[in-house]
């Protein structure tokens, strides 16, 4: 793969419109021949307690308001009040988030129109002032959850949880807010959970206890369904948050659990832990369990995920030797690798995050990583992107084997201590970690009449249903139609997408026609620094704007004259509001995005 810059001419052509924008960014331009703040804090005098007006763009208004602000206080009803901003303080179709008693309010001037709702996604707590805001909502700007502005419900993921909304009206030229004293300040609000009518025989299996499967029941519940709910999972854990696992291999599954037992049986759901499913008899509708139970179903959801791939050269059953899938095998490759020589094979995300993991603090002696390409991620980012990311591995220690195939796996008294690659060469490993992909968990599926493509992925429609019907599939094993691409068939492994695939999953099994559309957003943590990438699509261009070097950059990828994916680095809310932008139908060209590289922050 080549890299071609813009000619002198143009490059300057490029810098003047982007320095007549007032950002001073440089950019820059490569081809892919086959690629496929808070501002300052205004204190407000109040009648008791302080609060804060905090602008999300930029600096805020300065000074002090003139008027008095109320505290927060109780009403009639258990409900509590406060008096936040002027209404002149607030930016038309903009948002600022208000400091009250126990926490934060962010009220939204959008069409028009006044709404107040909790300040922080309830994934993990990013300030969605700092997100976009678009078509009556809110998104996250570090993940890409959204939030409805009328409800405060979660409309888009990752996350289960929506936000706390509040009453708002204008009194004076005041805003004021009101919630219940539960609600008031609040950082998330758990929808409630219907129970198990023993009247209704009917009943919904959910095979696979990931995103996809978590989500499923949560909604299906959520939705008022009080049929038996079962949730089939091979993991001997309660539904975790799979993507800590290689950014922070330490973390035991209590750390990360998402729900409590408590939790589920509140909305009697049932839980098979440390069982997978064996066959499913479409027909007759009945699942059969490895313990040996059979489940009858009248509509069945299955997200089994991926598995991961392992290598199966000579010496490939080593000890020392490890994948990363469970809070088990990140616990085994953390301890395994203290003070010890570690190669890595494969640059895929879990690997490089493995590596990033391993190589801070001084936890391993020595990491090496092992890949195929010429640079880390050059399919998924391109290669100017993926050489400024291998250079920041390189400053924290790691040291890379590019371009090359592992040939075999060479060991003493049965322990890995060598790897062996095509051109000869041989790293000194104490312990390795496969990072090179997964395969869809879809081989108990081979027997029944739900048709799998050429790869073991299943197809689905625009409402997760397979060619059976009520059998839905979702999560990292379907083949499914990308509303961006005209409803291409298409599988992605992320965690968003699975946390949509459960939720409109759920409510297609209960006659609630919902067709799949979400964005996919996808993110990554390597040494503290934040990537994220939004969209999907084959690119055969990447325009780079900002500042690679110093890692503050958005690469837009082209396919023709449409940017058909972003990816930015210390560019936040860009990744968001291209989201928003992909959500609504339309998109970026390549001409927009050569006449200003920082186009995606301003959209």
């Amino acid at each position: 793969m080549t890299t071609a810059f813009l000619t002198r001419a143009s490059l300057t052509v490029a810098l003047a419109a982007v320095v007549r924008r007032g950002c001073g960014a440089t950019f820059s331009r490569h081809i892919c021949k086959k690629g496929h703040h808070l501002g300052r804090t205004t204190t407000i005098r109040t009648m008791g307690v302080g609060a804060s007006c905090r602008s999300g763009g930029g600096d805020s208004d300065g000074g002090e308001a003139d008027s008095n602000l109320n505290s927060p206080r109780e009403s009639s009803g258990n409900m509590m009040e406060a008096v936040v901003c002027r209404e002149d303080e607030l930016p038309e179709e903009g948002m600022k988030s208000f400091d009250v008693e126990g926490g934060q309010v962010l009220v939204v001037r959008h069409k028009g129109k006044l709404s107040a709702i909790g300040s922080k996604c309830s994934h993990y707590g990013a300030p969605l002032e700092k997100g976009a805001l678009c078509e009556g909502r809110v998104r996250c700007p570090w993940h890409g959850a959204c939030f409805s502005l009328e409800t405060g419900d979660i409309e888009d993921f990752p996350g289960l949880d929506s936000i706390p909304k509040y009453d708002v009206e204008v009194v004076d030229g005041s805003v004021k807010v009101m919630a219940s004293q539960e609600h008031f300040g609040a950082a998330k609000r758990v929808k409630p959970l219907a129970k198990r009518d023993e009247n209704n025989n009917t009943s919904f299996v959910v095979i696979g206890g990931g995103a996809a499967g978590a989500t499923c029941v949560e909604r299906l519940r959520q939705e008022g369904f009080t049929g038996r709910l079962v949730m089939v999972t091979r993991e001997n854990h309660l539904p975790y948050d799979r993507p800590k696992l290689s950014k922070a291999m330490h973390l035991t599954p209590d750390n990360i659990t998402l729900r409590s037992n408590q939790f589920y049986e509140s909305g009697d759901i049932e839980i098979k832990l440390g069982v997978t499913a064996e066959g499913l008899d479409a027909e007759n509708k009945v699942v059969k369990l490895s313990n040996g139970e059979e489940l009858t179903y009248d509509k069945v959801f299955i997200a089994t995920g991926g598995k991961p791939r392992q290598l199966s050269n000579p010496g490939a059953d080593l000890k020392g030797i490890f994948v990363v899938r469970t809070p088990e095998d990140a616990n085994a490759v953390a301890a395994a690798a203290a003070g010890k020589r570690v190669a890595i094979i494969g640059t895929s995300f879990i690997g490089m995050e493995a590596a990033a993991y391993l190589s801070s603090e001084d936890r391993a002696a020595s990491v090496t990583v092992v890949g195929n390409t010429e640079v880390p991620f050059e399919r998924s980012l391109g290669r100017a992107v993926g050489e400024r990311i291998q250079k920041l591995f390189e400053e924290n220690g790691v040291k890379f084997a590019n371009k090359v195939n592992v040939k075999e796996f060479i060991g003493e008294d049965g322990q890995v201590k060598e790897v062996v690659l095509d051109n000869d060469e041989t790293i000194p490993a104490d312990v390795v970690v496969m990072g090179v992909g997964v395969v869809p968990d879809t081989q108990f599926l081979s027997t029944s009449s739900v048709r799998l493509d050429e790869r073991g992925f299943v197809p689905v429609n625009e409402h997760l249903e397979t060619n059976i019907a009520d059998v839905y599939c979702g999560g990292d094993i379907a083949s499914f139609p990308l509303f961006l691409h005209d409803g291409e068939k298409v599988a992605i492994g992320h965690w968003q997408v699975a946390h949509g695939h459960g939720s409109t999953a759920a409510l297609n099994m209960l006659g609630k026609a919902t067709p799949l559309k979400s964005v996919p957003f996808f993110w990554t943590v390597l040494y503290g620094k934040s990537l994220r990438y939004t969209g999907h699509g084959m690119y055969d261009d990447i325009l780079i704007g900002g500042d690679l070097e110093n890692l503050a950059f958005i690469a837009y990828y082209c396919k023709g004259d449409r940017v058909v994916a972003l990816a930015s680095l210390g560019k936040d809310p860009a990744a968001a509001k291209y989201a928003e932008m992909l959500n609504n139908g339309d998109f970026l060209t390549r001409e927009k995005v050569i006449e200003d590289g920082e186009v995606a922050c301003k959209l």
